[in-house]
């Protein structure tokens, strides 16, 4: 049996993903949390072979659970999902350690698809996604939020959502002083003059939703 963990923040989502799983054979849902601090809490009594993380979640976020499931176990096998079909999430979930990206809109059918290709030590892609990833590796093309270090990354999409700078600087463990570093050297890198226009560039490249 191959032991899944579900991390999202909707309890909606997380019951129809076991629904689902509970059909295919060999899968079973051995954990759930609903936020990263939750799961950094609850992964060890789960016992997972593969974590299905949605990177879009209220405190830390799913990059920053990631890195930090990651560091705590480095043969621990992570599916992302995200709501967003851009390729900037995907890219930086894989350079983070992700076996695969799969995007919420993708048929159902996927799902368990995705989690034994991982499960099996497979990269996954959603089609889109790979389809992305390919045609900005051939065409040389820069989406100008890969400037971005990491960690800028992180603090740029937060900051975009509405969150202050103490309330990044918590989810994420770090000073405000430097959260507010971050947020400068991003307004130089995206020339934004204020968070609203952080904001519509966040929405312009699909990494948020209005």
């Amino acid at each position: 049996m191959i032991r899944v963990m579900l991390v999202d923040d909707h309890a909606l989502v997380r019951m129809g993903f076991r629904m689902l799983l509970s059909e295919c054979p060999g899968l079973v849902v051995a954990g759930e949390a609903d936020s990263g601090e939750q799961a950094l809490l609850n992964v060890a009594a789960a016992a997972p072979d593969v974590v299905v993380l949605d990177i879009s979640m209220p405190g830390m976020g799913g990059l920053e659970t990631l890195r930090r499931l990651r560091a705590r176990d480095g043969t621990l096998k992570l599916l992302m999902l995200s709501a967003h079909d851009d390729s900037a999430h995907a890219r930086r979930a894989l350079d983070a350690g992700a076996m695969g990206f799969l995007s919420k809109r993708s048929a159902p059918e996927n799902l368990p698809e995705a989690i034994r290709a991982v499960a099996a030590g497979r990269r996954w892609l959603d089609a889109d996604i790979a389809r992305q990833l390919a045609l900005a590796a051939i065409d040389g093309s820069e989406n100008p939020a890969d400037r971005l270090s990491s960690r800028e990354f992180e603090v740029f999409v937060q900051l975009a959502r509405g969150r202050s700078v103490q309330d990044i600087a918590g989810d994420l463990n770090l000073s405000a002083s430097t959260v507010g570093t971050h947020l400068y050297h991003v307004k130089q890198k995206l020339e934004a003059a204020n968070q609203a226009e952080l904001t519509l560039l966040a929405l312009r490249w699909g990494l948020i939703e209005a």
